[in-house]
C-alpha cells in the first residue's frame, strides 16, 4: 500500500499495497509430509494450532538448462497492468512487477536496509542525509545506462506538481526543497545533489529510525529517463511506455501483455547479477475457485493459494507448499471523513463518528471463531495493528477485541442508541434512523458468508446494518469507492499489506492518501510525529512510541485489525531453488527447473 513504498528484494518481497480480503473457511488442517506442519507449541505446551511451513524449496534434483516457469496470478479480478512502481496502486501488479522490476537496495531479516543490493548507502544523521553509490555498469532492460539521472527521475516524477498517483506523502515532503517543488514554487529539488553517474546525495529535514528501514523514508526505485522523459507525467500511468513496453531493472524483462489475463517474460541479459537460469516466466491470471486444480494438474508452477480451500490441496504430492506469516492485517475501516485538497480531513458529523458506536460494533463480532472456522490454522485473531513478526514493536499488552455481545449492547445502551420505533433496529441518540452500509469485496468462496456473518451479528445487537449496494464488490471497483469517499460505504472490510516498515504514518496520517478512514487527531499526528522523530534512534523510546500508538487506536477505533495472516503458496516439485524468507537476497535469477514439463 500496500500500500505503503514498497520492495522487491526477495522472491515474494514486493509487499502488499492493496490486500483484498480473501475470506477462508473449513475444519482443522492434518499435517502432511509436504511442507506443512500442524501448529506450534507455546510455553505451557499446549498447540497454538497456526500451522507452519517451510519457507525454502528444497530438491535436490539435477535441473535442466533454461525452461519457463509457469506462475498463477490468482485472483478474481482482470489484473490493471501498471507496471511501475511509481504508480501502480494494487497487489497484482507489484506481484507482476515482482519478476521485472527491483530496487536499489536489499533487506536483511531484520527488513532493514543492507548494502548487497544494486546501490550502497551511507546515512549521516547529523548531516540528515543519505549517500547512494550505485553500482558499476549497471543497465536497464533495453541496454541502456542507469545511472542517479533515472534516481533523481523518480522523485522528480513523484513530487511534481502534475503526479497524480499515490507515493507521494510525509516521507517525501521531508526531503529538503521537496515541497517547493511539489508546490511549483522551484523548478528543482534543492535537497537531492549528483556528483556524477554514480553517486547521489539526498538531504532530510528530518531523520528518524524508519529511513533505514525498507520501505521507510527512501524510494528505492529509479525510473528509466531515457524511455519516460519526453512523456507528460499526467499522462505516464496510461502511457503504452507503462502499459505495453516498461524498461525495468529486474531479472526478467516483460515480452509481451495480453491485458488483464498474461504477461510473457524473458531473460533480461543485462540484470546486474548475470542473466536469470530460467529462459522466461508466463504469468497468467487465475480464478481461485480453479487454481486448485490447476496445480494439482501440474498446469503452474508457483501459486499464492486460496487459504478457504486449504484442506483441498494441503496433501497433494506433485507441490510443496511453503508459508510465512504476512506482513498484512485484516481490518474493518469506519468512513470518518473525506480527502480534500490533498489531506485528509474529518467531519464530526460522519454517520460512524460515535467511538462508542464504533467499539459496540468491534464487540459484537467473532474474530476468534471466524479464524477457526474459515482459516485451518492459516490465520489468528488479530488484537492490534502491527503484525507479530515484528516482535518489539508489538504492543502485547491490549487484549483486542473479543466477542461479548451483551457488553456490545451495554455501551449502546448507555451512549443513548434506543429502539424507539418497535421496529427491531436502534435509532441515533437523537432519535433518527440509522442505517450502516457495509462494504465487502467479492472474491473466494467464503467472502458472502463473512460480509453476512458480520451484518448477523452487528444485527443482533440492534443495528440495522446492511451490504452496501446491495451485494459484493469486484476488487478494482471496491477501491475506486474508498479512494472516492463515496457515500454508499459507512464500514467496509480490507486489508493492509505493511511492508517492511510497520511505521503507520503512511497508512493513517493526515496527508496520507491510503488513509481511507480519513482518521484526523491530534493525538495520533502527536504520536505519529514522535515514531518519526529523532529521538526514535532510541530503541526504547521508539518501541514505546508504537506502544502508545497502537494503545491509542485500540481506544479511538478508527479501525478494527480483524485477522493476521499466513500466506501459502504451492510449488510445483519440478521447481528448484525458490525461496519465500524474509531477506533473502537471492531472488527469481537463481530460481531453476528440473523437468521440461510440470509434474
Amino acid at each position: 500500500m500496500m500500500k505503503k513504498k514498497l520492495g522487491l528484494l526477495s522472491l515474494s518481497a514486493f509487499v502488499l499495497t492493496l490486500a483484498a480480503c480473501q475470506s477462508n473457511g473449513s475444519d482443522n488442517a492434518d499435517s502432511s509430509d509436504n511442507g506443512a506442519n500442524d501448529s506450534t507449541v507455546g510455553e505451557s505446551g499446549e498447540a497454538s494450532g497456526v500451522v507452519e511451513f517451510d519457507t525454502v524449496m528444497s530438491n535436490d534434483e539435477a535441473a535442466i538448462e533454461g525452461g519457463v516457469l509457469k506462475y498463477a496470478i490468482v485472483s478474481s479480478s482482470p489484473f490493471q497492468g501498471v507496471f511501475s512502481p511509481e504508480f501502480y496502486e494494487d497487489a497484482y501488479d507489484a506481484e507482476l512487477m515482482g519478476f521485472s522490476h527491483e530496487q536499489l537496495f536489499s533487506v536483511d531479516e531484520n527488513f532493514m536496509l543492507s548494502q548487497d543490493g544494486m546501490a550502497t548507502f551511507e546515512f549521516d544523521q547529523e548531516a540528515r542525509t543519505i549517500a547512494i553509490t550505485l553500482r558499476e555498469d549497471l543497465k536497464w532492460s533495453d541496454g541502456e545506462p542507469l545511472t542517479t539521472e533515472d534516481v533523481l527521475f523518480s522523485y522528480e516524477v513523484i513530487g511534481s506538481p502534475e503526479y497524480e498517483g499515490v507515493r507521494y506523502g510525509a516521507d517525501f515532503a521531508n526531503i529538503v526543497g521537496m515541497e517547493e517543488y511539489h508546490n511549483g514554487e522551484a523548478d528543482t529539488i534543492s535537497g537531492i545533489t549528483i556528483t556524477d553517474d554514480r553517486n547521489i546525495t539526498i538531504e532530510y529535514i528530518e531523520v528518524n529510525p524508519s529511513i533505514l528501514q525498507s520501505g521507510g523514508g527512501i524510494w528505492g526505485y529509479p525510473m528509466p529517463k531515457h524511455q519516460l522523459g519526453e512523456v507528460a507525467i499526467k499522462d505516464m500511468a496510461a502511457s503504452s511506455e507503462i502499459r505495453s513496453n516498461p524498461v525495468s531493472a529486474g531479472p526478467f524483462r516483460v515480452k509481451s501483455i495480453t491485458p488483464g489475463e498474461s504477461v510473457e517474460y524473458e531473460a533480461n541479459e543485462y540484470y546486474w547479477k548475470g542473466a536469470p537460469k530460467l529462459d522466461g516466466v508466463v504469468a497468467e491470471v487465475v480464478a481461485p475457485e480453479t487454481v486448485v486444480s490447476e496445480m494439482q494438474n501440474g498446469n503452474y508452477d508457483v501459486a499464492k493459494m486460496p487459504t478457504d480451500q486449504y484442506d483441498t490441496y494441503k496433501d497433494f504430492e506433485n507441490v510443496t507448499l511453503l508459508g510465512r506469516q504476512e506482513l498484512a492485517y485484516t481490518y474493518l475501516g469506519f468512513k470518518l471523513g473525506s480527502w480534500q485538497d490533498g489531506k485528509n480531513v474529518s467531519n464530526p458529523d460522519a454517520k460512524m463518528g460515535d467511538v462508542e458506536l464504533r467499539k459496540a460494533m468491534a464487540y459484537a463480532i467473532d474474530n476468534n471463531a471466524i479464524a477457526t472456522e474459515f482459516y485451518q490454522g492459516l490465520r489468528e485473531n488479530a488484537k492490534a495493528m502491527i503484525p507479530p513478526v515484528f516482535g518489539e514493536f508489538v504492543n502485547e499488552e491490549i487484549e483486542g477485541f473479543y466477542y461479548d455481545p451483551e457488553l456490545a449492547a451495554s455501551i449502546l445502551d448507555d451512549a443513548g442508541y434506543e429502539d424507539t420505533d418497535g421496529d427491531g433496529f436502534r435509532e441515533t441518540p437523537e432519535g433518527e434512523e440509522l442505517v450502516i452500509n457495509f462494504a465487502s469485496m467479492a472474491g473466494g468462496a467464503t467472502a458472502e458468508p463473512i460480509a453476512q456473518y458480520y451484518i448477523q451479528e452487528w444485527q443482533s445487537i440492534g443495528l440495522n446494518v446492511q451490504l452496501a449496494t446491495g451485494r459484493l464488490i469486484e476488487f478494482q471497483a471496491f477501491y475506486d469507492m474508498l479512494e472516492a469517499d463515496d457515500a454508499q460505504i459507512d464500514i467496509y472490510q480490507a486489508a493492509w499489506g505493511t511492508g517492511h516498515d510497520p511505521n503507520p504514518t503512511g497508512l493513517y496520517g493526515e496527508t496520507a492518501a491510503f488513509n481511507y478512514v480519513r482518521y484526523v487527531n491530534e493525538e495520533n499526528e502527536a504520536i505519529l510525529a514522535k515514531i518519526n522523530s529523532e529521538a526514535s534512534f532510541d530503541p526504547e523510546f521508539k518501541f514505546e512510541a508504537f506502544r502508545e500508538w497502537q494503545q491509542h487506536m485500540f481506544d479511538n477505533v478508527p479501525v478494527i485489525p480483524t485477522l493476521w495472516r499466513s500466506e501459502v503458496q504451492a510449488v510445483n516439485n519440478r521447481v528448484k531453488n525458490y525461496e519465500i524468507t524474509y531477506g533473502s537476497t537471492d531472488g527469481w535469477e537463481v530460481v531453476e527447473l528440473t523437468s521440461e514439463t510440470a509434474y
